[in-house]
């Protein structure tokens, strides 16, 4: 049995000095859910509750997020035609199109995004999925090994690239793609579009650093997460790279009007997920409830959650545990205040892309709308103000005090 709460005898000191290491800025993303099915309250569907759709897109525009990702899997809907209804749903909202390299040929996934970032007046960027499953990607025809499949996502990244800046036809003859004279092609709205890629591999390290403009981090304890952050980075200085790739961290906080409060959520949540897991009852993520997932982020999770369940101010890992890591699944619990200081820890620590999104999924997006991006967002403006950092990380110390890490073993099973 893990232990409970990570030993932590004093709070770090966070003084007006800010780190050298912080983002200057914070953009916040989400997920677009595409009808009321959550891992809470599974529902037997497949389809798009348009309805539904649409509110859950509008309260992500209302509530100041920056982007919002539409995911990809072998069973789901198609992430580009959902990108463009977003694009037209909303005036600011980024659409972020998960795209398996596997299923679009590079030059016709160049066009689709052109095409979307037009129609959109440049707010289209686009996530690169390796494949961290190999049954997943054989649903669909690919069998490649995994180390190949980062090999693929590097030369369909340079393609991608130059099928929208080349001013002239080209040809490629690559050890995955081969044609002749193309282009020509269609060009994206002002400048070529963001390509972000994750994965916690070597290969997928090598390839970020090199090449994205994004690299993704599922949430981890900060002293971990400064390691990979520093590793990409130094794997882009070493390729010859002026421009750094921007991080990404993504994290399903739990939160309520007082950390008392969000503790009692959260174990709540952890029994009512846990028992949908163990069913099998939501959906393609239950195909990851067996045996030890093949990929990386998913294998950290599940190592951090036996050593420990709470690091840090905030960071829960439990529901890394039930899922068995099926994906995004580390929580920040607290009050507004906490989480949204746990959420500057990591700005704190080089991330400057933060995705938040919750269990209770439109409820949650409401939520961290109105209570916590607000918060950061004013931290970031008194920061840029004054030259300082403000006192929200000093006054709302989370696991770093005595009261917080009695409600958070409160209600253990």
């Amino acid at each position: 049995m893990p232990t409970y709460v990570r030993c932590v005898t004093s709070a770090p000191a966070f003084g007006q000095q800010i780190p050298e290491s912080a983002s200057q800025e914070v953009e916040f993303i989400s997920l677009s859910h595409l009808n009321p099915s959550t891992e809470l309250n599974p529902i037997p569907t497949r389809g798009i509750d348009l309805e539904y759709f649409r509110t859950y897109v509008r309260s992500l525009e209302e509530g100041g997020y920056d982007y919002t990702l539409l995911p990809y899997g072998s069973g789901t809907a198609d992430s580009f035609v959902l990108a463009s209804a977003v694009g037209q749903l909303t005036e600011r909202i980024k659409p972020i199109v998960a795209l398996r390299p596997n299923t679009t040929f590079p030059l016709v996934g160049a066009q689709k995004l052109a095409t979307l970032d037009q129609l959109t007046e440049g707010r289209a960027v686009v996530h690169l999925i390796s494949g961290g499953s190999v049954a997943e990607q054989a649903r669909q025809g690919d069998y490649l090994p995994k180390d190949r499949r980062y090999s693929r996502t590097s030369e369909y990244i340079d393609l991608l690239r130059r099928a929208w800046t080349e001013p002239a036809p080209f040809s490629h003859d690559g050890e995955f793609y081969r044609f002749d004279e193309f282009g020509p092609g269609f060009a994206p709205y002002d400048s070529p579009i963001p390509i972000s890629i994750g994965g916690q591999s070597d290969e997928a390290f090598q390839v970020g650093g090199e090449k994205a403009d994004i690299f993704s981090f599922w949430g981890e304890p900060l002293d971990d997460l400064r390691g990979e952050i520093e590793r990409v980075r130094a794997i882009a200085r070493a390729s010859g790279r002026t421009t750094l790739p921007r991080i990404w961290v993504t994290f399903r906080p739990i939160v309520a009007k007082t950390d008392e409060l969000a503790w009692q959520k959260a174990h709540e949540y952890v029994a009512k997920i846990a028992d949908t897991y163990s069913r099998l009852a939501y959906g393609k993520q239950a195909l990851q409830q067996k045996g030890v997932p093949q990929n990386v982020g998913s294998q950290r999770a599940l190592s951090f959650a036996e050593k420990a369940d709470l690091y840090d101010r905030a960071l829960w890992t439990r529901t890394a545990a039930v899922t068995n890591a099926g994906g995004a699944s580390t929580a920040l619990v607290g009050s507004a205040e906490t989480v949204a200081a746990a959420i500057l820890d990591y700005v704190d620590a080089g991330a400057d892309l933060v995705s938040i999104r919750g269990y209770d999924t439109l409820a949650d997006a409401v939520d961290y709308g109105k209570h916590v991006l607000p918060l950061v967002r004013q931290e970031i403006a008194h920061r840029k103000a004054t030259g300082r950092r403000g006192t929200l990380q000093a006054e709302h110390l989370g696991n770093y005090a005595e009261d917080y890490r009695r409600y958070a073993t409160a209600g253990r099973a």
